[in-house]
């Protein structure tokens, strides 16, 4: 890697907009035979003022039904972010611009109480976040979720939430109250528990040695806590699922879960990228291994396949996980929600 890599980034390039007809390009305005040098790009907040803020999941196979995302774009700088290319849809691309141009929706509490006060709203469970991580480094600041946690405690709506940091532990008093009346599950990712390649793939994002710190301080505050050991890319941290699982364990989390790493779209060219810049020598392994993984791509949007993957390395990966969880989680369990506490109206109930 040359001196140009932008630490603390995950994205080292800008990738094209497919909904847009014009593009960032990094060549010479006027033509000279150099590149034009990109400095540290500056995280720039966006506001938006949403009308709806509650989404209901048609995908079958993400285990959740609705999901509320109070930020769009992610400054952790995942590499392999699915949600990457949402960031095409608000004119921006999947590149740097995903995790250097954050969305925020300020009044997302105000349409989440404005979504309990429905008379057709039915309780269920809603997932913080189905798309971006709703602790991202912005909330230390802004403290969206937070209102959005005092939002589901007032309504005793149930609230699920999966996250790659650790700002959560601000939050403990909420999670202790909601835990206490079967209204909250807690979910940490996990992909590695090597130090130098997690601050390569998600550079932002909380180490795996205070995400299991996090783990036991939930749970012993009562707070359910599950583990997604995710993505699984082969070639690089596959032979990490048995320690991943026992550490989780061993910390407290009740059960995991994994998925295969996929690259759909332009999230396929930013990976290349830092796969080429961060581990040439074993580029071409790690590649082939995802593509293998995906029928011969490094991309797949085949519902009930696409998280799993299909051939000889998926079915490992399944086996090695699975053979994990009965060794180290077998007995535990997730506590169901408990959607008959639900407050219409908001109000308190004397009998």
């Amino acid at each position: 890697m040359g001196e140009e890599y932008r630490k603390g980034r995950g994205s080292q390039i800008q990738t094209k907009n497919p909904y847009l007809s014009q593009e960032y390009v990094t060549e010479h305005w006027e033509g000279l035979d150099e590149e034009l040098l990109m400095e540290q790009i500056p995280t720039q907040v966006l506001y938006e003022t949403p009308k709806k803020i509650v989404n209901k999941v048609e995908s079958p196979d993400v285990g959740m039904a609705y999901s509320l995302n109070p930020y769009q774009g992610c400054e952790h700088g995942c590499i392999y972010c699915y949600a990457r290319r949402t960031h095409e849809y608000w004119g921006y691309n999947a590149g740097l611009d995903f995790e250097t141009k954050i969305i925020v929706k300020k009044n997302a509490p105000e349409l989440l109480e404005k979504h309990f006060l429905q008379k057709s709203w039915q309780p269920e469970t809603i997932m913080l976040s189905g798309n971006t991580d709703c602790y991202q480094p912005l909330e230390r600041k802004l403290g969206i979720t937070r209102k959005l946690l005092e939002i589901f405690l007032k309504y005793r709506n149930p609230v699920g939430i999966i996250s790659k940091n650790v700002t959560m532990l601000r939050d403990l008093d909420l999670l202790r109250e909601l835990a206490q009346l079967n209204l909250v599950r807690v979910t940490l990712s996990i992909t590695s528990l090597d130090e130098k390649l997690r601050a390569k793939l998600e550079p932002r994002t909380a180490s795996a040695a205070r995400k299991l710190k996090a783990i036991e301080q939930m749970t012993k505050a009562g707070v359910p806590v599950s583990i997604m050991n995710a993505p699984i890319i082969p070639g690089l941290n596959h032979h990490e699922i048995p320690q991943i699982i026992k550490a989780a364990a061993d910390h407290g989390a009740v059960s995991a879960g994994y998925t295969v790493v996929r690259l759909n779209g332009y999230i396929g060219e930013v990976f290349e990228d830092w796969l080429r810049k961060n581990f040439p020598d074993r580029f071409d392994k790690v590649w082939n291994q995802i593509c293998e993984v995906h029928g011969g791509n490094v991309n797949d949007s085949e519902f009930g396949r696409r998280m799993r993957g299909a051939g000889q390395i998926s079915d490992i990966i399944s086996q090695l996980f699975h053979a994990s969880v009965d060794r180290h989680m077998k007995g535990r369990h997730v506590p169901a929600m408990d959607t008959s506490l639900f407050r219409r109206g908001g109000h308190y109930r004397l009998f």
